[in-house]
């Protein structure tokens, strides 16, 4: 068991160098392999290639990665926390929040020239603060409040933004709700700078706390007996996943059910116990995402595929083999 484990974990790193590999030689400009080394070890090499590389691709597989590896961290999390197995960071209507505060920057206030990123996370952080605000008032113990309130928050807010977007000028609007679809086609560096060590963090904390969170698997009760603090840390780590999630959808709009089905594939593949749960949610992850883009800006010539209708297509149909599997069992 043990060597069949280490096979997983290698062939997932093998997938992960693959991925990189492929992804950065994809793209309109053909590049060789040859090419890709050169212009990523010598600073003499054609302008135009360098950055292609430099400023157009690699941060786009950086953003896809991060992004990736921290939906599927959170989802795991949230998961585990809940102890429901349909639990999704977008269920706490970050999405719908984001979406809320981009269309108040791009619609009503336009001549204040908010940043996008901005607005959005603003709006996502407004949608966390009123999950917490119910759950709170609600009590902990009752972990279905902490999914109820999340789905009516979400709803809420985007009543509020189909509201404004039916009065907006057409182009702005058609802008907000492509961003709203997830995209990343608008990722630099500065974004990467802002996502990567917002995951890293939460992931780092997560294996410092992995064994509370272990022992919150089994029940709240049981948990206590052996000394966690299990409102405390369930707060800790609500807040830590829904920020990070706010993070990646301010840049990358909305990417749906990622957190819901990575997690579930993670524990058949590496185990249940957190420790290979988060590592390999944030490794295949950030593997998925990567191929769903490339996928999106690669199928049709000229034209781009939001990320988030083809991760909704496969989280919808993921949903449902879920569903059916838990009544069968």
């Amino acid at each position: 068991m043990a060597r069949a484990g280490y096979f997983r974990w290698l062939l997932a790193l093998v997938a992960l160098l693959f991925t990189l590999l492929m992804s950065i030689r994809l793209g309109s400009a053909a590049l060789s392999y040859g090419q890709i080394w050169h212009i990523l070890t010598t600073s003499d090499s054609n302008a135009t290639f360098q950055a292609i590389i430099w400023q157009i691709r690699l941060p786009r597989i950086a953003m896809a990665f991060f992004a990736g590896a921290g939906l599927a961290i959170c989802g795991a999390l949230l998961q585990n926390m809940s102890r429901n197995p349909l639990a999704d960071p977008y269920l706490f209507g970050l999405t719908a929040g984001a979406g809320l505060g981009a269309s108040l920057s791009m619609i009503v206030f336009p001549e204040q020239q908010l940043p996008l990123a901005l607005s959005a996370f603003v709006g996502a952080s407004l949608a966390v603060l009123l999950v917490v605000l119910v759950c709170i008032r609600h009590g902990w113990q009752q972990l279905q409040v902490m999914l109820l309130a999340g789905v009516a928050v979400s709803f809420m807010l985007s009543a509020i933004s189909s509201f404004i977007l039916y009065f907006a000028e057409p182009f702005a609007a058609n802008r907000v709700i492509f961003w709203l679809m997830g995209s990343l086609s608008r990722s630099d560096w500065h974004g990467v700078a802002v996502v990567a060590p917002a995951v890293l963090c939460l992931l780092l904390v997560a294996l410092a706390f992995r064994r509370q969170l272990d022992a919150m698997l089994l029940h709240d009760e049981s948990a206590r007996t052996l000394g966690v603090s299990v409102e405390r840390v369930r707060l800790f780590f609500l807040l830590g996943t829904s920020a990070v999630t706010a993070f990646i959808v301010a840049q990358c709009g909305g990417i749906a059910f990622v957190g819901l089905m990575i997690p579930h594939l993670v524990r058949q593949w590496f185990g249940v116990t957190m420790l290979p749960l988060l590592l390999g949610s944030a490794l295949v992850g950030g593997i998925f995402l990567i191929w769903v883009d490339n996928f999106a800006r690669s199928l049709f010539m000229q034209q781009e595929i939001p990320l988030g209708v083809i991760t909704s297509l496969l989280g919808s149909v993921f949903f449902l083999l879920l569903l059916r599997r838990q009544q069968a069992g």
